[in-house]
């Protein structure tokens, strides 16, 4: 039986977890925890404890005598998002191409693989889960206690505010896939070598090649403010 509840509890785990990173579950909706305990047999107290677990990931936020629900994405998380990815991104990288084991330079090889494939034949969704793989290794990688909770954390919502780079629009945006993958390539190079440096200007690059379909989504074409700029006020 416990091996069961234990099964159950991390069924529903990766289910909240996929369906946050994919927006099937958008930021600050509400879970039905009737519904979730009758879809996956789970008492309250189980329910509960992946929940709270999800929340310490950055997952969900948990609120007194009220439901939990899935982290938000404000104006302010979002600037903070793009103010601490590239230099976080880069300090990962760098310290993986320092302390990778071959053993994990094979999970990144097959990561990348699993993410070609999600190119040529995959769903959107597909496509950004296998980009959150690649680079969850490469923060397994850099094996920093400090740092690893804040790219964990900045993963999630890079795969929320990510999935219009995986469902490609116009040309361009194929384009700028395929040199992703071909920046994934090189970047398991560096960290192959053990080239510090040449990683760290991968994740700058790697970053800068996302961003301006990141914004997309932040900041819809129907919404043509810069990013940063308020709307002007009315005059008096």
């Amino acid at each position: 039986m416990k091996d069961e509840a234990k099964s159950r509890k991390s069924a529903l785990r990766e289910h909240l977890k996929v369906s946050i990173l994919t927006l099937r579950l958008r930021p600050g909706a509400d879970l039905d925890e009737a519904h979730l305990s009758d879809e996956f047999g789970l008492s309250r107290t189980p329910l509960r404890e992946v929940f709270r677990q999800l929340a310490g990931e950055g997952y969900l936020d948990l609120r007194t005598n009220r439901s939990a629900r899935v982290s938000e994405m404000s104006y302010t998380t979002l600037r903070d998002f793009f103010l601490a990815a590239p230099m976080v991104y880069g300090a990962i990288l760098r310290l993986a191409a320092l302390n990778a084991t071959n053993a994990q330079i094979n999970d990144l090889k097959e990561a990348q693989q699993a993410f070609k494939a999600a190119l040529r034949s995959g769903s959107g969704e597909d496509r950004a889960l296998a980009n959150n793989r690649f680079h969850d290794v490469t923060g397994e990688m850099s094996g920093n206690v400090y740092l690893l909770p804040s790219f964990n954390r900045l993963l999630i919502d890079h795969a929320r505010i990510g999935m219009t780079f995986y469902r490609p629009q116009t040309g361009e945006m194929s384009e700028n896939l395929s040199l992703a993958s071909q920046q994934h390539d090189a970047i398991i190079a560096a960290i192959e070598a053990r080239d510090e440096a040449t990683a760290a200007k991968l994740a700058e690059d790697h970053w800068n090649l996302s961003r301006d379909q990141i914004e997309m989504f932040v900041m819809p074409d129907a919404l043509d403010v810069p990013m940063g700029v308020p709307p002007l006020s009315k005059s008096a």
